[in-house]
């Protein structure tokens, strides 16, 4: 089953040499077919003149410019849309995700043949490496109020590292998220339309070089839309958008 790997990155020069050096060390050694796509959402640095460096060394590896609209969410939705492999997952360009948790989720997946592999970073094995205080009060703030609301046991809907088959990312189509927002809309709809998934622990560790994309205010009335969205749907849809057996 080939595997490919959606990357969004904007002014990323300085962290995605190593991104792309770990993930190709880490998937050589156990030998999973794969593809490392990286969507460039319009960077202003030498992130493009990096990446076709890089394409040169490592085969796997292929790149495309979202010339618009930006921002996270469209640029994985652009890499969603394109992908080659048989499941996606979504990693962060900035160091912050483990490739051998990738190989984790990949094994996980076909071993117990799951529609999804969601990381948590918050049950037994799972760490947070240098996470900000603050950012971590909201995000356990934010993802009580998704279990409460959804009523959901998954304690991490707004962890951004994970993956997906192709068959379940066509069936939770289409895509409304534009920006951070989309961490939780691709999880909360395949659980409402009936995939399968497990939850498997994951590392998650703060970026060496730049500053987060994610700003806080968007936490708010972004991820609210979205959250009602699902609600409607799972309350109200009568099944509309279930996964056909």
């Amino acid at each position: 089953m080939k595997l490919s790997i959606v990357i969004p990155v904007y002014n990323e020069a300085e962290s995605i040499i190593e991104t792309i050096e770990q993930i190709e060390s880490a998937l050589e050694q156990v030998n999973i077919e794969h593809e490392i796509f990286v969507v460039n959402d319009n960077s202003k640095d030498k992130t493009v003149e990096i990446l076709e460096n890089l394409q040169i060394k490592y085969p796997s590896l292929k790149y495309e410019t979202n010339r618009g609209p930006n921002g996270f969410g469209y640029a994985v939705r652009y890499g969603l849309e394109r992908f080659s492999g048989d499941c996606v997952a979504v990693m962060m360009g900035d160091l912050s995700d483990s490739p051998y948790d990738l190989i984790k989720f990949y094994t996980t997946m076909i071993e117990g043949n799951y529609d999804c592999v969601f990381g948590s970073r918050f049950i037994k094995g799972g760490a947070l490496i240098d996470y900000p205080f603050l950012k971590k009060k909201i995000n356990r703030i934010a993802d009580f109020i998704i279990r409460f609301v959804m009523h959901i046991k998954y304690n991490d809907t707004t962890n951004a590292f994970k993956l997906y088959k192709r068959h379940t990312i066509e069936g939770i189509k289409p895509f409304l998220s534009p920006h951070f927002n989309l961490t939780i809309e691709l999880p909360l709809k395949a659980i409402i339309r009936g995939y399968s998934y497990t939850v498997v622990p994951n590392r998650w560790t703060n970026r060496k070089y730049g500053e987060s994309k994610l700003k806080i205010r968007e936490i708010g009335s972004r991820y609210f839309f979205i959250l009602v969205y699902c609600f409607i749907e799972k309350y109200f849809s009568r099944g509309a958008f279930k996964k056909k057996w």
